[in-house]
């Protein structure tokens, strides 16, 4: 069902059971999967691909132009997976020729109110989002992160599977998986504990992440000591393994 009032490229790709509702504008090279649902009011401009059954609530903004000063028209691109949710007011950019040249969002992921991801960003899965949460500029989001409200992470900040952000929290450093941090100083507060149980991890996989944490956050250790440490734990904890190469991997530094 596509609203009279709407506006459809006539080079959109418009998958079945579409509902398009009134006032939105679908832009030239914009491909949409079937059972996908626009409420009204929503632009979505292209090189834009989008998944099956993506939710966009009003006043959305989908694959524009990016708010990089280098942007120069270039051909570039959204990708955007299944099952996704986009609550009022989200602005989801497309990528740069400086980095890949598209932003990436995977599947079964809410943006609450207001949510802004900017070019070449890489998101995983069943991620959270929450209101006036700003992601900026090429950075990576792992599976199962929870984001709180008006949390803001800094341009090519890396941000690891199962970890958590209090609200209002300013992220200037990679978070390591599975941990919680808040604050303007992004404090690392413990583990998301609570995450783990509800996602079925067990108690033994909780403590052993629990001992990792205290190397890097608690006994005093340079990260490259905790590194060690971290790297020995994991030749029997695979769950630490996680931690140890996200660590190893981080450029920016991780969150201290």
């Amino acid at each position: 069902m596509i609203h009279p009032s709407s506006i459809i490229s006539a080079s959109a790709n418009i998958g079945k059971n579409v509902q398009i509702g009134a006032f939105c504008i679908i832009g030239d090279n914009v491909d949409i999967g079937d059972n996908c649902v626009f409420s009204s009011h929503i632009v979505v401009k292209g090189h834009s691909k989008i998944g099956k059954n993506n939710v966009f609530f009003q006043f959305c903004s989908i694959g524009e132009d990016c708010q990089d000063k280098k942007y120069a028209g270039e051909v570039t691109y959204l990708e955007i997976g299944d099952d996704n949710v986009f609550r009022e007011s989200c602005t989801i950019h497309r990528g740069t020729i400086q980095d890949q040249s598209v932003t990436r969002i995977g599947s079964r992921n809410l943006f609450m109110v207001n949510t802004h991801i900017a070019h070449d960003c890489v998101l995983g899965n069943d991620n959270v989002f929450a209101n006036n949460c700003t992601i900026a500029g090429h950075v990576h989001v792992a599976n199962q992160v929870i984001l709180g409200g008006m949390t803001a992470v800094h341009q090519f900040c890396h941000i690891g599977a199962h970890s958590f952000t209090g609200g209002g929290a300013v992220v200037l450093k990679d978070i390591p998986p599975y941990i919680m941090v808040s604050g303007t100083k992004h404090i690392p507060q413990g583990i998301n504990s609570q995450g783990l149980k509800r996602r079925g991890f067990t108690p033994s996989a909780i403590m052993a992440i629990k001992r990792a944490y205290k190397v890097i956050y608690r006994n005093g250790n340079t990260t490259d000591q905790a590194l060690v440490l971290l790297n020995q734990m994991a030749e029997t904890e695979p769950d630490v393994k996680i931690l140890a190469d996200f660590v190893a991997s981080s450029k920016r530094g991780i969150v201290r």
